[in-house]
């Protein structure tokens, strides 16, 4: 049977590197264990090919060379469709308070002035109640930006991947006694 011939220049060096190691483990004498011995510091290995002359050090540098289990293409890098760049990207953050509803979710209930400061009470499909004011969050993208007598506006920024801010106004109107 033919085989390959090994393209690694230091194939033979390798090998007899490997086999004078193994020599040497199985020459040692097993460790006394009633003295105490001083063993030396190993001297680094040199393969030599040949003649004495011609002996070469072999040390492994890490330095440069990449992680062998790190695969080579990523998802991304594979990926065959191209970016659209009127995509709106969402930011990875935490939802908070009146940011885990959005405004359709939502029902305005009432709207009042307390201490000159207008308040308005939104409920969601159970039932529960909220007050909002000028300035809050509300939603991924929403912020309330001016509360009326009759209706609550809130302004939605959303960024785009080429970084174009749009921007969505949404109106919430107190339904009136008799309005669905």
């Amino acid at each position: 049977m033919l085989r390959k011939k090994n393209s690694n220049p230091y194939y033979f060096e390798l090998c007899a590197l490997t086999l004078a190691t193994l020599s040497l483990i199985m020459l040692q004498a097993p460790p006394s264990y009633a003295t105490e011995e001083v063993v030396q510091p190993a001297l680094p290995l040199t393969l030599e090919q040949g003649d004495s002359s011609n002996s070469k050090t072999f040390f492994y540098e890490l330095e440069g060379r990449s992680d062998p289990f790190v695969p080579f293409l990523t998802p991304k890098a594979t990926s065959a469709t191209p970016l659209d760049p009127d995509e709106i990207i969402d930011e990875e953050t935490i939802l908070t308070g009146m940011q885990l509803f959005e405004p359709g979710q939502l029902k305005l209930v009432a709207v009042m002035v307390a201490k000159g400061e207008p308040m308005a009470l939104v409920e969601d499909v159970t039932g529960k109640g909220y007050m909002l004011r000028e300035g809050i969050p509300i939603g991924r993208r929403g912020v309330v930006d001016e509360i009326f007598a009759s209706e609550v506006k809130i302004i939605e920024t959303a960024k785009t991947r080429a970084g174009k801010e749009i921007l969505t106004t949404i109106t919430m109107k107190l339904k009136k006694e008799g309005d669905e």
